[in-house]
C-alpha cells in the first residue's frame, strides 16, 4: 500500500496527528472526529468545528487533540472507522452525517457522541426527546427534507416550460432516499410537476443518469442531500456543465463547483454549534442533560455565470432572494 492511501486511510494529514496513544499517557482529552465524505471538501466546516471548540476553551493541538477518520463517500467502511475510534478510548465522538452517526451509536453506549442531521433524531432513535435527549447523544438539526418542495419550486421558476424534473437518490442509504423520494412526490404533485427518479451510488452511475436527463430532456435536476452525493460534488457540477442540466443541491459547494443553485441549511454555523457541544461536554456537561439544538437558517446560493452558460435567465424574485450570487 502507497504511504499515500496509508495517510488517507488514517484520516488525511490532520489525522496524522497526533499518533494514537492510549487514555494513560494522553496529557489532554481526545476527540474522534467521524466524517462521510472528504477532508478536502470540509475546510470550512472544520474551521466552524474548532471555532466552537475554541469558544469553550479548547484549541487543537494546544489542549485538546482531534483524531479524525474518513470514509471518502463509501459508507460501508463508516461502521470499522466508528469502531477505531472507540478502541482510542476517546472521550466524545462527532458525526456530521446520517450514516456517520448511526455507525457511532452501534459502536459504543458509554462514549458521549455530539451528532450533527438532517431530520428528526427521535425518529431516527438517537435520543428520547429533543429536549431530554436522555443517552450518550446529542447534537443538532438541520433542515433537510422540509426544503425538498422549494428545490422544485426553484428549478421551475428558472426553467417555466418544464413540467418534468429529475431527482437523483442513493439507493444505499434506504431511509434517506424513502423519505426524500416521498417528500418530492408530494412536493411535485402540489406544483402540477412529474418527478423523473434517478439512482446513483457509483461514478459509473453518475454518468449515466446524466446521459439519461439530457436525452428525455428533464427541465433541470434535483440532488438528494445524502452525503455521498457531497462527496463526488465536484464531479456532479463538471456533468451537469457537459450536459448542460440546471442543478439544485442542498448545500453551496455545488455552485461553488460550477453546479446552477444551492438551497439549504447553513450547515457551517451548524459545525460550529457542533463543536461548542464537544466542548461543554469535555467540561463535564452531560449529552443526557443537553437538549438538541433546531437550526432553522436557510441559504440559497446561486451560480449566475452558470445560468448565463445555460441560457438561462434567473428571476428577478429568485436573485433578490439570494443570500449569495456568484457572478
Amino acid at each position: 500500500m502507497r504511504r499515500r492511501q496509508v495517510i488517507k486511510l488514517l484520516g488525511g494529514a490532520a489525522a496524522a496527528w497526533p499518533i494514537a496513544a492510549s487514555a494513560q499517557q494522553r496529557t489532554m482529552p481526545l476527540v474522534g472526529f467521524l466524517g462521510s465524505d472528504s477532508p478536502d471538501l470540509y475546510g470550512d466546516r472544520l474551521r466552524a468545528f474548532r471555532q466552537g471548540l475554541k469558544e469553550t476553551g479548547y484549541v487543537e493541538r494546544e489542549n485538546v487533540a482531534i483524531e479524525y477518520r474518513w470514509a471518502e463517500g463509501r459508507n460501508d467502511q463508516l461502521p470499522a472507522l466508528a469502531a477505531d475510534l472507540v478502541r482510542l478510548g476517546v472521550d466524545v465522538l462527532i458525526g456530521t452525517t446520517t450514516p456517520s452517526v448511526l455507525a457511532l451509536k452501534a459502536a459504543t453506549t458509554t462514549i458521549p457522541i455530539v451528532f450533527l442531521v438532517a431530520g428528526d433524531p427521535v425518529a431516527l432513535g438517537l435520543v428520547a426527546s429533543l429536549n431530554r435527549p436522555g443517552g450518550n447523544l446529542t447534537g443538532t438539526t438541520i433542515l433537510g427534507l422540509e426544503v425538498g418542495t422549494k428545490w422544485l419550486q426553484l428549478l421551475h421558476e428558472t426553467v417555466p416550460t418544464a413540467t418534468t424534473f429529475a431527482v437523483l437518490i442513493n439507493p444505499t442509504s434506504p431511509n434517506l432516499a424513502e423519505a426524500q423520494t416521498n417528500d418530492l412526490q408530494g412536493a411535485a404533485r402540489s406544483l402540477g410537476l412529474q418527478i423523473h427518479l434517478l439512482n446513483a451510488s457509483t461514478v459509473h452511475d453518475l454518468e449515466s443518469a446524466f446521459a439519461t436527463i439530457a436525452q428525455v430532456r428533464d427541465g433541470g435536476l434535483v440532488v438528494s442531500s445524502d452525503s455521498w452525493f457531497f462527496a463526488h460534488i465536484e464531479r456532479i457540477a463538471a456533468l451537469a456543465t457537459r450536459y448542460r442540466v440546471p442543478t439544485i443541491f442542498a448545500y453551496r459547494e455545488l455552485p461553488a463547483a460550477g453546479g446552477l443553485m444551492s438551497y439549504g441549511a447553513d450547515v457551517t454555523g451548524a459545525h460550529r454549534t457542533v463543536g461548542t457541544y464537544a466542548g461543554r461536554i469535555l467540561n463535564g456537561e452531560k449529552p443526557a442533560d443537553l437538549p438538541v439544538q433546531q437550526s432553522t437558517k436557510l441559504e440559497l446560493v446561486i451560480n449566475q455565470k452558470t445560468a448565463k452558460a445555460l441560457g438561462l435567465t434567473i428571476p428577478l424574485s429568485i436573485l433578490g432572494r439570494a443570500d449569495e450570487v456568484i457572478e
